[in-house]
């Protein structure tokens, strides 16, 4: 044989180990990378379902925080008108509001044993002095009536 053939040969058998050599390498590099790439992809998937996660319970918690105020303001409502009512009992207990508990029917009956002020201060005509002039007052008793009308409501 020539020595340009095993020249040949030889460099070919080398090209051929070193491909042998390398293209394991060349194969973990490529696997490698291909991983990287997964992980990454994993990583942006499960990142992303943590902030649609967080978005949600933000959502959650503001809405629970709107109705805890809702809550507040319906509680402080409550103790408004439990303190309205105690007013008013401590009123009854002490005959203040007697004209509340009489109609107008009723008020001669009544008359010498309310404790109401109101059913002292009527005049000859059944009509409410206005305690400046002595004379009897139309809007007194119409102011009298819608107070009556409103606690109906109110009672309802």
């Amino acid at each position: 044989m020539s020595t340009g053939l095993i020249i040949a040969i030889v460099i070919v058998v080398l090209i051929l180990v070193a491909l042998l050599v390398l293209l394991p390498r060349m194969r973990a590099k490529a696997e490698e990378r291909k991983a990287q790439k997964e992980l990454e992809s994993r990583r942006e998937r499960v990142a992303t379902e943590h902030r649609e996660e967080a978005s949600t319970r933000a959502s959650r918690a503001e809405q629970a925080e709107q109705e805890a105020a809702l809550a507040q303001k319906n509680a402080e409502v409550e103790r408004a008108q439990a303190q309205r009512h105690e007013q008013e009992a401590q009123l009854h207990e002490r005959g203040m509001a007697d004209d509340k508990l009489i109609e107008d029917d009723e008020r001669d009956r009544f008359d010498r044993v309310s404790g109401s002020t109101a059913t002292a201060d009527r005049d000859d005509r059944g009509g409410i002095r206005d305690g400046t002039t002595g004379d009897t007052s139309d809007r007194a008793d119409t102011e009298y009536e819608q107070g009556r009308e409103d606690e109906r409501e109110t009672r309802r």
